[in-house]
């Protein structure tokens, strides 16, 4: 028995089960994908916000600046990317101006610090590339932007670090109470554990619903987005959001921290909880949307397009609590944005839930930093030729849009929580992120997977499950 059980290996699971190894507890986190962050938390805007738009005295607005306040110190004990670059609510219409200082009051009093509205001058020295229509500008300094992978994977690898296990390709399929605790029934055999934390993401209501008379439901809500070439990546330096309306904060356009430019999401609600396709429609609105705040926008260097689903409940609030009627078992549900902003002050919440409820000791070994894989191109020209002599591996380049090199991908491979698929290291190093999407690079990490894992090509996947990418029949194996 464990003593704690966490479902789901997103952002939210991996800093519950981080926090929780903080302490005398044995912790396991059972995901029923191939690997950490596939889920909501592998496709957003990987956006830190300020913490202006949630409403006040919502849990969303307290861990929304918690969780930012939080990141930029964790950025430096997990080594993940992060970039306090600032936001911008642009408003284009005088008419507008009472929204935009209803947005800068509300952000005052959720605790945001620097929030000021600035005049059309001031916002087109910091950003040329503004609408012409734009009036003013709610400025949020301490806005930032964040790698979702590198945050998800950092909170995981440091669990497990910790001692935390981790189970992959293990969906719960039920969930019925047993003296001082629950057994949980998988497809990979049962597992039972003294207390429950639901962080199922859009599948959070269906694992609810196992085990509370209470029923809740969760609306898969779509966005889809472009991702420009690295190229377009200085048009904006600030985070460019237009003013919020009814289903959220509309269509951004931002720099990523490795130099590409977002644009997007949609909102559009669906039934299905894997419906991550792309659409002509949403992708003309994306377009057209972003042309609000931002003039010339250089969208024939898109280089992909995608689609995230947000954990949509229709209470529009984070539900982090024990279930009245299931003593044990831990929501942590309706996590949409700003999910992934107040993922560190999620993780906290969930781990203080449970400590009350099971009074554990402080763990003495527990030890907060993780250090990522190393980037060659960090390092100094003699200090690159150093780890090349020592390694050559750093020597041999896989990933020629991205210049990651094969000492990148073993170690991704290696490491804790290691790479199994083609998506499990792109999300580790980038490779096959850039501008020709793994074209070139797919058959040479296809065959260090196979070396490193010990598979043959035929089972070397996409992203786990059915997605092989080489098949052939069994006479073809030999």
């Amino acid at each position: 028995m464990y003593d704690v059980i966490i479902i789901g290996a997103g952002v939210s699971g991996a800093a519950a089960a981080r926090e929780l190894t903080r302490y005398k507890l044995s912790v396991c986190v059972l995901e029923k994908e191939e690997d950490v962050c596939c889920g909501t938390t592998k496709a957003n805007s990987a956006i830190v916000h300020a913490g202006y738009d949630a409403a006040h005295g919502s849990l969303m607005a307290k861990l929304n600046v918690e969780g930012n306040r939080m990141m930029e110190a964790l950025s430096k004990e997990l080594d993940f990317s992060f970039t306090r670059n600032g936001s911008l609510v642009v408003c284009t219409d005088e008419t507008q101006m009472d929204g935009l200082k209803n947005l800068y009051e509300n952000g005052m009093k959720n605790g945001v610090e620097g929030l000021r509205i600035i005049d059309r001058d001031e916002l087109k020295q910091m950003e040329p590339n503004i609408s012409d229509e734009a009036v003013a500008a709610l400025y949020a300094p301490t806005g930032g932007i964040v790698c979702p992978f590198g945050l998800n994977i950092a909170l995981a690898e440091n669990a497990a670090k910790n001692g935390a296990e981790f189970f992959f390709d293990t969906k719960v399929e039920q969930i019925r109470p047993v003296e001082n605790g629950y057994e949980l029934s998988t497809g990979k055999g049962t597992y039972t554990g003294r207390c429950v934390v639901n962080a199922a993401g859009v599948y959070a209501d269906q694992i609810h619903n196992m085990v509370s008379e209470k029923k809740m439901k969760i609306v898969p809500r779509k966005g889809e987005y472009f991702l420009l070439d690295k190229s377009a990546g200085s048009h904006v330096s600030h985070t460019i959001f237009a003013l919020p309306g009814k289903y959220g904060k509309g269509v951004l356009v931002s720099p990523t921290v490795h130099g590409n430019l977002l644009v997007g999401p949609t909102a559009t609600d669906i039934e299905n909880k894997e419906g991550v396709n792309t659409t002509r429609a949403g992708l003309d609105e994306v377009a057209e949307k972003s042309r609000i705040t931002v003039k010339d926008l250089p969208l024939r260097q898109v280089i992909t397009s995608f689609a995230g689903l947000r954990a949509h409940e229709e209470g529009h609030e984070f539900i982090i609590e024990e279930v009245k009627d299931a003593p044990g078992f831990i929501d942590c549900a309706g996590i949409e944005s700003p999910g992934l902003s107040s993922g560190p002050a999620i993780g906290k919440m969930v781990a203080s839930i449970v400590k009350e409820k099971l009074n554990p000791e402080d763990n003495p070994a527990f030890d907060g930093t993780r250090k990522g894989i190393l980037n060659p191109e960090t390092l100094s020209l003699e200090e690159r030729n150093e780890l090349i002599q020592k390694n050559p591996a750093y020597g041999n380049i896989i990933c020629r849009c991205e210049m990651i090199s094969e000492g990148e991908i073993l170690d991704a491979i290696r490491r804790p929580l290691g790479a199994r698929s083609l998506d499990g290291v792109k999300r580790r190093t980038r490779a096959g992120m850039g501008r020709c999407q793994a074209g070139f690079c797919s058959p040479r990490t296809m065959e260090i997977l196979a070396r490193e894992l010990k598979h043959p090509m035929f089972d070397i996947s996409k992203s786990g499950g059915g997605s092989q990418i080489v098949v052939g029949t069994n006479k073809d194996r030999i």
